[in-house]
């Protein structure tokens, strides 16, 4: 791994939320009144491996979870909720959506100050019923034909699921983050949790993860993806690793399960993401590095990350790439892969939530070449088409995700304001087409949009 120097990475939380109450334990019972709900109707049971990540009610299209960990809930400040909009022919929309927190009834405990339930969320078939089930902190809400409904609390405040031992059913990485809140992390432990669960949270059989290693670094998020092409999810970890050092931690699958890469790799201080940009069939892990205004590619092989003479870096001073390096960008903070053109290769969206103090999100296309900046594009909301006014402090791009929202093989663009209207926060979607992202369908929903608690709820400071 290489390290670059700490800064404002998303784990640094620009919010008023208490980062002690992260690794707090579920609360008591509360008889505090739930959030309102739609619930979602399955019309069209059509299933793909696809979707089942992403499906909560089964109608066949993928469905959107977007956290408000700041909102107060049941009023209790910094209490926090998830509001999941629900995927159709026409994308997502303010009327298809259920709003989940603590008071909702089925969720373990109620709302407690400063917890900031939605914080971090994952989305999977964990139970293997076919219906993607949400990862809210430390509750599964499953899903079924009517959409995401009852609760069972797990541990940890960390979750990535993938099928890391590649016998076709989900697991689940169960991840204890620690929040260091000096030059020394307070150290992270980790399981992996084999599928199916049960609905009581038992997993089929559970593994210690890399104690060694994690002991000594603070995990708060990651990506996984299947880089050496083997059927199995390779798992990337990003955090806090002391000494004013962010970085992040790549494990490859094999037969023995999960194995650290002990060699050097750029492993970036900003976010990390696994997509296959060239199309060759194995996933290619991308890693920012904010403090340098950059993203760097390595592809994947057989073998793992193929050499370094492969690996490419990418700034907004690369040819193709608009706007131009500045020290305050934080581009690379935030990123994702997925393929937008629908051609079969995934293609990469950067967040730059500095630029111009305001935000941008930068696309760059996927080839059989690998990544390039040929045809790229820029998105913030001064973009002709796109909602809103682009204000200091919004933001714009600081988490980002690509969805098939409406299942028409192109991967739209949600990408995530927590600062607009001074913390209310607000999430963008930007539909993807053969020739790249277009504004023309574009939609803006915050958490007055979804008759949801708003002031101050940081809304979209997680997606999934």
């Amino acid at each position: 791994m290489l390290f670059r120097a700490r800064s404002h990475a998303r784990w640094a939380l620009p919010l008023t939320l208490g980062l002690t109450a992260l690794g707090a334990a579920a609360p008591a019972a509360s008889a505090a009144p739930a959030l309102s709900a739609v619930p979602a109707k399955s019309t069209a049971p059509a299933r793909s491996t696809v979707q089942v990540r992403d499906d909560f009610n089964g109608d066949g299209y993928a469905d959107l979870a977007v956290g408000a960990p700041n909102a107060t809930v049941g009023g209790q400040a910094e209490a926090g909720y998830v509001a999941v909009l629900y995927g159709g022919p026409h994308g997502v929309s303010a009327g298809h959506r259920t709003i989940i927190s603590r008071a909702t009834p089925g969720i373990p405990g109620g709302p407690l100050r400063g917890e900031g339930f939605g914080l971090q969320i994952a989305k999977g078939d964990l139970d293997g019923d076919g219906y993607a089930d949400l990862v809210a902190d430390r509750v599964v809400v499953w899903g079924g034909p009517r959409g995401l409904s009852g609760g069972t609390a797990i541990p940890g405040n960390n979750h990535q699921t993938g099928d890391f031992d590649g016998d076709g059913r989900l697991d689940l990485a169960v991840i204890q983050g620690g929040y260091g809140m000096g030059d020394d992390p307070a150290g992270s432990t980790a399981e992996i949790w084999k599928g199916p669960l049960k609905r009581t949270g038992a997993p089929a059989a559970r593994t210690s993860l890399d104690p060694e290693r994690l002991g000594s670094v603070d995990i708060h998020d990651g990506d996984t993806g299947d880089i050496n092409g083997d059927g199995r999810s390779d798992l990337v970890l990003t955090g806090y690793c002391g000494d004013g050092n962010n970085c992040s931690q790549l494990y490859l699958s094999g037969p023995a399960g999960l194995s650290r890469v002990k060699d050097l790799y750029r492993g970036g201080d900003g976010a990390a993401a696994i997509g296959d940009f060239n199309g060759d069939g194995y996933g290619d892990l991308v890693t920012g590095f904010q403090d340098d205004e950059a993203v760097w590619v390595m592809y994947g092989s057989a073998t793992g990350l193929a050499p370094e003479r492969t690996w490419k870096r990418f700034t907004q001073d690369t040819p193709g790439v608009p706007g131009s390096r500045e020290s305050t960008d934080r581009f690379g903070q935030a990123v994702a892969a997925g393929d937008i053109t629908g051609d079969g290769i995934d293609d990469l969206v950067v967040g730059a939530p500095g630029e111009n103090e305001q935000g941008v999100v930068d696309v760059l296309r996927g080839s059989r070449s690998g990544l390039t900046g040929a045809g790229a594009q820029a998105f913030g909301q001064d973009t002709r088409g796109v909602p809103g006014t682009a204000e200091r402090a919004d933001n714009f791009g600081y988490v980002v995700r690509l969805v098939d929202v409406n299942r028409n093989g192109h991967a739209d663009l949600v990408a995530a304001a927590p600062g607009e209207d001074g913390g209310d926060g607000a999430v963008w979607v930007l539909r993807g087409r053969p020739s790249g992202l277009v504004t023309d369908a574009a939609a803006v929903f915050g958490g007055r949009t979804l008759g949801a608690p708003y002031k101050k709820a940081s809304f979209g400071f997680a997606l999934r």
